[in-house]
Parts: C-alpha cells; structure tokens; sequence
C-alpha cells in the first residue's frame, strides 16, 4: 500500500492510496476459511463445502468488505501521523473507470485544511463589561411577586382592578372555544379594562381580539393559534365571566421568610430586599457574562483574518447530512454556519497557544453552579 498526499494550495490537499491484493488477500482468504467451516449449502456437509464455491459466492462481497475497511484505517492513520487539521470529513473523489474486478486500487480523497493564522488579543477598540444593578422598582415588583405566589385567593362578586377572572373566550365562526384565567392588568387599554369592571359571574362581555392583551402572545396561547396567525387575528370574541378571584398578598413576617429562604435565613423585610438584590444580580451577572462573551466572540471574528476552504466545505455539506442538499442548500448552509467555524477556530487556537485545557473536574465545577443559577 502507498499513501501520497498533494497539496492543491495551503487549504486543499488530495490524498492518494494505492491498494494491492498484497494488503487484503490474507485476511480475504482467512475470513473465507472462517464461512467455509460455518457454511450450510445444500448438498454439502457442514465444513465441507469447496472453496471454490465459497468463493465464488462470498469472495467478491468479502474482498470490497476489507478493502474498505483497510482504506479508512490507513487514512485515518495517515492524518493523525502527518498531524492534518482537516475540516469536516475527507471526501472520496468519483471515478467513472472505477471497477472491483481488479487486483489494484486507487482512491483519492480530497482534503479541506484549516488555515494558518494568528489572533490578536489586543482589540481595536475596547470592549464593555456590564454590571447589572437591581434598582428599587426590580426588587419591590419581586417581592409582591412572591407575595402573590404564596397568597390566598378570596373569591370576588364583581371584577375590580386587581381581580383575577377565569372564564371561556368564543366565537362560533372560527369555532373557537378557549378557557382562560388572566388578571385584569393584562388587559390592554382602559377602554376593554371597562368592559370587565364591574361585571359579575355569568356575564357576557363582547371584546375585540385585536390588541386585547398587553402582550400579543397570551392571546395566542389562550386561543392556541400560530403565532403568524395571533398577529394577524381580528376577530370578535364574547368572553363569558365564570369565576372572579382577588389574590391576598402574603404577609411580610418570619413565617413567610422561613417559608421562601429556610428557617431564620431571613429576619426582616431590609434582609429580604438585601436577599432579592443578591440573588438578582447573580443571574444579571450570568446575563453579563454572555453579553461580554458575545461582544468578544464578534471582536475576535472582525479582527482576526484568514481564509477557509469554502468551495470542499460546501461540497461537503452537501452530502454530509441525513439528506443530500443541492449546490444552492448548500451554500446556504454555509453561510450560516461559517461565523460559527471560524469563532470555533479561534478558539481552539487561543486555547493551543495559551495551554488552556477543561478538566473533569473543572466541568463538574460549571455544571453545578449552572444548576445553583438554574435553581435560585
């Protein structure tokens, strides 16, 4: 066997393998042996069928078999020998002459090479870090949030402004038949809030579902509708009341702080606030975080140049999915995802140049305090 490697240009190579019946026979020949002791043809004892016969019938599927696999050993070898930093997967060059009745083999991969290029850590222009402060409003909201979660419901005789209203939207055009429960806060306008206030169970209040809800999206989760179509729906609902409930805010003592944070966490509303402001700006903190990863990761992309193998990336996207993808997918799909590769190259680069290297327990570290983030 010989492997011979040609370089089109810095990013594009084309791999060369000569295959021999030297390099596959004897183990074509040994799993043939093998299928003739396990063979059962009719009219032959087992083991005892000629190997001319196992040969004829087996010989030809073996051989492309092992062919096969020696060719993908020997170049996965040969890369990691001549230390190749290919991109993507070796492509296997078509050949029109190409015929399995022959004793010699010649394969020819095409190779997309990353580039060489060096990153300069240095920007341009400075980059800003954010600190996210959790101002008054932020923590006074949270707090009756939580008030809220943990209150009582009193059941009302009318809607008032804080009342929470549960009841079915229809309309029997559309065949539309929703149940909902809202706080009448989520109604947009004062117009549509004065057609709840006041109302009592069993009433019947017509709406305009057009720019109902102070968020576009309740009214396509209540009427559960796509959310092209929730933008676009302009059609008249009738709402009928079936149940009005005011939430009673728990109360600020030492049984509710033990409740929310553990026995004695917490001694008193200044603590409280002082709790809520830590663990606020510890998820702003993460926020921070990606918001300065991201201006970096497009700093280092702007000013670090370097070509890529676009036309064998492309080609190479094309067959390397479940489904095949035309020349114009493809492309697309390049586009889409070449940012992506070169902030990956970038990255493997610093982390080369620099010796940086993730331990198991480094990984261990992260994935818990993700999951403390995750779970405040």
């Amino acid at each position: 066997m010989n492997i011979t490697k040609e370089n089109i240009d810095t990013l594009n190579s084309i791999v060369k393998i000569d295959i021999t019946s030297e390099d596959y026979q004897s183990k074509v020949d040994e799993i043939l042996k093998d299928y003739r002791k396990k063979a059962n043809i009719p009219g032959f004892r087992k083991g005892h069928v000629p190997m001319g016969l196992v040969k004829k019938q087996y010989g030809k599927s073996v051989m492309i078999d092992e062919v096969n696999k020696l060719l993908q050993d020997s170049l996965s070898k040969f890369l990691v020998e001549e230390k190749l930093d290919v991109l993507g997967n070796p492509l296997p060059k078509v050949q029109d002459d190409f015929s399995w009745d022959k004793d010699k083999f010649t394969f020819e991969f095409e190779l997309g090479l990353a580039p060489e290029f060096e990153v300069n850590l240095s920007p341009k222009k400075a980059i800003n870090a954010y600190k996210i402060i959790a101002d008054d409003k932020i923590i006074e909201d949270q707090i009756k949030s939580i008030q809220e979660q943990y209150g009582k419901m009193k059941t009302q005789a009318v809607i008032v402004e804080n009342s929470n209203i549960s009841g079915t939207f229809v309309n029997e055009d559309k065949e539309i038949e929703k149940k909902s429960t809202f706080k009448l806060d989520k109604i947009k306008g004062k117009t549509n809030a004065k057609k709840f206030v006041g109302k009592k169970v069993g009433d019947v209040i017509d709406l305009k579902s057009k720019a109902l809800f102070t968020d576009d999206h309740m009214l396509m989760n209540i009427l559960e509708l796509s959310h092209d179509d929730a933008h676009d729906f302009d059609e008249p609902l009738k709402f009928t009341i079936e149940e009005i409930t005011e939430t009673e805010l728990a109360e600020l003592n030492q049984e509710f702080f033990d409740k929310i944070f553990g026995k004695d966490v917490v001694k008193s509303v200044e603590e409280l606030k002082a709790k809520l402001v830590e663990d606020a700006e510890k998820q702003f903190s993460t926020q921070a975080d990606q918001q300065l990863l991201n201006a970096i990761t497009e700093s280092l992309i702007e000013n670090t140049k370097f070509d890529l193998p676009a036309e064998f990336l492309q080609k190479w996207l094309a067959v390397a999915g479940e489904k095949p993808l035309s020349t114009e997918e493809a492309i697309e799909e390049y586009n889409r995802s070449e940012k992506g590769l070169r902030y990956q190259l970038i990255e493997g680069k610093i982390s080369k140049d620099n010796n940086i290297q993730v331990s198991y327990d480094d990984l261990k570290e992260y994935a818990k305090g993700y999951i403390k983030t995750q779970m405040a």
